[in-house]
């Protein structure tokens, strides 16, 4: 992921050193682990960017369950693509241009895994079926398919923590019980008659 000119930035700034050790053992594409399986399969969403077909990068944002992206075996990784807003921007740039780059977010715990790649859609209702959850209440149209090249965990510094509904529910939800319970033993002690 670090070409030619970043590597002379960083000798320039005197961060190379570090970036050196991190490259030696590298070959030709990175291997995923187990630490970045289980990275991704914890996701609910992440960021695509693709390339447009006047060439400028293309974002979008890509959403469901928890591990909706999953593992497909190999360095290949691969979702369901869930009717949207029927744009299909990704979808037509795929077609001419298969690079991708995704973001995933653990926004709690500060951290992102960056990933690179090589798209490929599928309309095979196995392969479609591969990625879809039953339970979650969307149409899939296609399934994306990325064999990763390359991959790199970014410094949390300047990740902002930010929570979910869920996350949020899940952390107050003693001090929630507390009060109901207190709430209730105020009630009791008011009118000791009624209970």
């Amino acid at each position: 992921m670090i070409g030619p000119g970043a590597r002379a930035l960083q000798s320039a700034a005197g961060s190379r050193s570090s970036y050196a050790r991190m490259a030696a053992g590298a070959g030709p594409a990175d291997i995923l682990t187990g630490k970045e399986r289980d990275f991704i399969a914890a996701r609910d969403s992440f960021y695509i960017a693709s390339i447009s077909e006047g060439g400028w990068p293309y974002v979008q944002h890509r959403g469901g369950p928890a591990g909706f992206l999953r593992h497909a075996g190999g360095n290949r990784i691969g979702f369901a693509d869930y009717s949207g807003n029927r744009q299909y921007l990704t979808t037509a740039y795929l077609t001419a241009d298969s690079r991708v780059a995704l973001m995933l977010m653990d926004y709690p715990n500060r951290r992102r895994l960056k990933l690179i790649g090589r798209a490929r859609i599928s309309d095979d209702p196995a392969e479609i079926a591969a990625f879809t959850d039953p339970g979650y209440p969307a149409e899939p149209e296609r399934a994306f398919l990325i064999d990763v090249t390359g991959f790199d965990w970014n410094c949390p510094q300047h990740i902002t923590p930010r929570f979910t509904e869920a996350e949020v529910r899940h952390a107050t939800r003693p001090l929630l019980d507390e009060i109901e319970a207190l709430r209730a033993r105020v009630a009791q002690l008011e009118n000791p008659k009624e209970h």
